[in-house]
């Protein structure tokens, strides 16, 4: 009962994850640099940055072993630390203190993973407990 594409998906996620958080740190270092970066707005967009690294790591692993195993519980948790994701990614969307065209493409892209992502872990728990 597995889901082929929700691991798949997941891998792939995983894979652009690295590249979101390289390229987002790089883009916060860049900016910190050429723009007239407040110092008291820079930690908190670093800090939001590192939190969403850290959500994504328990994330990743709770979808990948609940998919696997063909559990709800994990499943659900990976779907509610992806709901903490979210507003992480929507924050440096939108709130960030100088949004790029870049963050805007990087951001869209994941917060379009997230929820095929979402709505494949919703498909496959609905199928676990059925």
């Amino acid at each position: 009962l597995s889901s082929l594409p929700l691991q798949i998906l997941l891998y792939v996620n995983g894979i652009y994850y690295i590249f979101y958080f390289l390229a987002t740190l790089a883009m916060i270092i860049y900016k910190s640099q050429v723009f007239s970066y407040p110092d008291d707005l820079l930690a908190p967009d670093l800090a939001v940055l590192f939190l969403m690294a850290v959500l994504e790591v328990p994330r990743s692993y709770l979808g990948f072993k609940g998919n696997l195993t063909e559990a709800e519980a994990p499943l659900g948790l990976s779907l509610g630390l992806t709901v903490g994701s979210v507003v992480l990614c929507v924050y440096l969307l939108l709130w960030q203190t100088y949004v790029l065209w870049a963050d805007v493409l990087l951001n869209a892209l994941l917060l379009s993973a997230y929820g095929l992502e979402s709505g494949l872990k919703v498909t496959a728990i609905a199928a676990f407990v059925s």
